[in-house]
């Protein structure tokens, strides 16, 4: 009996070998087109965890080697280039010394985060925080807050919110969901009994 397969029984030899160099080649080309779509996958799966790293770079600032910051408010004369220093609530000394940037918050460079910082509405004659804060009530919305970081990279804020806190309210320490922003604190007048809180929201700098 012939060893042929079924189908080709009814061919010649010359036939049946062109068949199979046929079917050969056909076999070929699939395995390329697959493994050709493989590698296509494979490098744009590559290409867009590329681009993910790259804006996860981009998206993240390195921390500066210092902490400190410095704050300027555009429509408040008196705030210019103020040194804002990080500290526990408690620290008197730098909060004299310009602003307090309370240590258990974020910073500007962390997304996400809520940078509070506390000034003196009268303050210490001769020092940074004399009346720093004063017209900080004088703030509306759209507002801009800056702050600078030690190796000069600037932040910008808009101001979205105002509103007065009892001294015990910590949860305007709290970060706000889906927003970098910035609070200011100072007490309120006449009595200083109560907290005047202002909030920005980052935007991006121009």
């Amino acid at each position: 009996m012939s060893e042929k397969p079924f189908e080709s029984w009814t061919r010649s030899d010359n036939e049946d070998t062109a068949y199979r160099r046929s079917k050969a080649r056909r076999r070929l080309s699939r395995g390329t087109l697959a493994l050709l779509g493989v590698a296509l996958i494979l490098l744009s799966v590559g290409w867009v965890m590329a681009d993910v790293q790259r804006v996860g770079d981009a998206g993240a600032a390195t921390s500066p080697k210092s902490e400190r910051l410095r704050l300027s408010i555009p429509k408040l004369k008196r705030v210019h280039d103020i040194p804002v220093y990080t500290g526990e609530a408690g620290d008197k000394e730098k909060l004299a010394a310009g602003a307090l940037h309370l240590d258990d918050t974020g910073f500007p460079w962390d997304a996400g985060s809520n940078v509070y910082i506390a000034g003196h509405r009268l303050g210490y004659p001769r020092t940074k925080s004399w009346l720093v804060f004063w017209n900080l009530n004088k703030l509306e919305r759209g507002n801009k807050v800056v702050l600078e970081d030690a190796e000069g990279r600037r932040y910008e804020y808009e101001v979205f919110d105002r509103e007065i806190v009892v001294p015990r309210d910590t949860s305007v320490k709290k970060p706000v969901a889906g927003r970098s922003i910035v609070t200011l604190q100072t007490c309120t007048l006449p009595d200083y009994k109560e907290r005047l809180i202002v909030r920005a929201q980052r935007v991006p700098n121009n």
